[in-house]
């Protein structure tokens, strides 16, 4: 008989652990934009602390990629959140003392993305080893809907501890909820197909070679990182067009809410209905974004900027559960964490690139320039990928079965059960769900 992702108790928790976690993590920005400009009064001391963090996320991610596909996904998820959850409150403890020092905040965000990097590729196992094949599209949709849930109301949260308790209270949660993630991993079993032994430079190449011999997959990650860059644009000019041409900051702030709420919307409508050419339809629903960026440059009146903006999200919003859902289907689970980690690597690669040149375009022929520009590069390309063939062919038949989840039928085996060789899914085998189900967005494009 058919179950409900719900009914699996692995999933549950990890359900709970992501929303907590993500609802700890939205609260944070807020808190550290603040709290930097509180003690320093440099916009250029918070780009440090913010590079700190990226700089080692995305320098390990294919490192964190080999770990995740070596070791137990869970082991190193929980590992992670261990580790972050003690960065994120040597933090706090530092901003409550009154006197923060910058360099001890630049340190523990330095080892705190480092651990994001072996974090992020541990994502599609934990799904992939909870749930099985026909119910995935579903747990992904119930997942997406929790976490954008809990990005919005993350700051909010953040607003009422920073004007009432302080910045730091903010860390302090933030760390609380990374702890009960890793407590409720230490509850879940996961399927696991290890990769052998091997040097790290084959497992790197191994997992290199998987993202390259599917033409589906490389383009798209070529088109999300366009699609990074182009957001990177909108979030470093739009705010200062909003303040002064839209109406004011508070304009800036509907734009950001009509964001997360077309997150919130687009992870509702992907999970309600299968689309037969998944990624084609979802790299042209993340085609959507080129409207906000037209609407700032123009700039559109103000409710048009803030409509478009939240349809742009919905159109990420539907793309990311799709995406995940045929990614841990498509790719053999031994390699799933290092292809997860290419993703993630060429996906986020472009957003300093839109932060640094942004700011130098429009300085040099204004803002409309390089909005402009990014809308075009981001509407061609993503809406390019559809003269792909793989883009056009994945999804028009059913996908290969697999081995059923420990939680998939009683008296199933533990993770010994992952033994067994996996079922070869061939760059060629379309994606198409079993049964009815839902959609969930892992915020692949940020």
């Amino acid at each position: 008989m058919s179950q409900h992702p719900l009914r699996l108790p692995g999933f549950r928790l990890l359900l709970v652990g992501r929303t907590v976690s993500t609802l700890g993590d939205a609260a944070v920005p807020a808190a550290l934009a603040i709290a930097i400009t509180r003690a320093t009064g440099s916009s250029g001391a918070l780009a440090l602390v913010l590079g700190c963090a990226m700089v080692p996320r995305l320098l390990l991610l294919p490192l964190g990629g080999v770990v995740g596909d070596r070791f137990d996904p869970r082991l190193v998820a929980l590992t992670t959140d261990l580790l972050r959850a003690a960065t994120q409150l040597l933090v706090g403890l530092e901003l409550l003392g009154g006197r923060p020092v910058l360099t001890h905040i630049a340190v523990a965000e330095v080892i705190g993305g480092a651990a994001s990097a072996f974090a992020m590729p541990t994502a599609s196992p934990l799904v992939r080893g909870t749930v099985p094949a026909e119910h995935r599209l579903r747990a992904n949709a119930l997942l997406g809907s929790a976490t954008s849930a809990a990005r919005l109301g993350g700051p909010a949260l953040a607003g009422v501890l920073v004007l009432t308790a302080g910045p730091g209270w903010a860390f302090v949660l933030d760390s609380a909820s990374f702890l009960l993630s890793a407590a409720l991993l230490t509850r879940i079993t996961v399927n696991h197909v290890p990769t052998g032994p091997s040097s790290l430079r084959r497992n790197l190449a191994e997992g290199w070679s998987e993202v390259r011999s599917r033409d589906w997959y490389w383009t798209s990650l070529i088109a999300h990182g366009v699609w990074n860059g182009a957001s990177a644009v909108a979030l470093t000019l739009g705010p200062l067009i909003a303040a002064t041409r839209l109406g004011g900051d508070g304009v800036w702030v509907a734009i950001t809410q009509a964001a997360a709420v077309g997150l919130l919307v687009g992870s509702l409508v992907a999970g309600r209905v299968r689309p037969r050419r998944p990624v084609l339809i979802g790299n042209l629903a993340l085609a959507l974004y080129g409207l906000p960026l037209l609407a700032l440059a123009v700039p559109a009146p103000a409710p048009v900027a803030v409509l478009a903006y939240g349809v742009a999200t919905a159109g990420l919003g539907f793309l990311n559960p799709v995406w995940e859902t045929v990614v841990q289907q498509d790719f053999p689970p031994r390699v799933l964490a290092r292809v997860t980690s290419y993703d993630w690597l060429l996906s986020l690669a472009a957003a300093p690139v839109g932060y640094v040149l942004a700011p130098l375009a429009a300085d040099a022929w204004g803002s409309r320039v390089p909005l402009l520009t990014a809308a075009v590069l981001v509407t061609a390309v993503c809406a390019g990928t559809a003269a792909v063939p793989g883009v056009r062919r994945l999804g028009t038949a059913p996908a290969a079965p697999e081995a059923a989840t420990p939680e998939a039928a009683p008296g199933a085996p533990g993770p010994a059960a992952a033994q067994q060789p996996p079922v070869p899914v061939d760059s060629r085998t379309p994606w198409a769900p079993q049964a009815p189900c839902e959609r969930e967005v892992s915020s692949r494009c940020r």
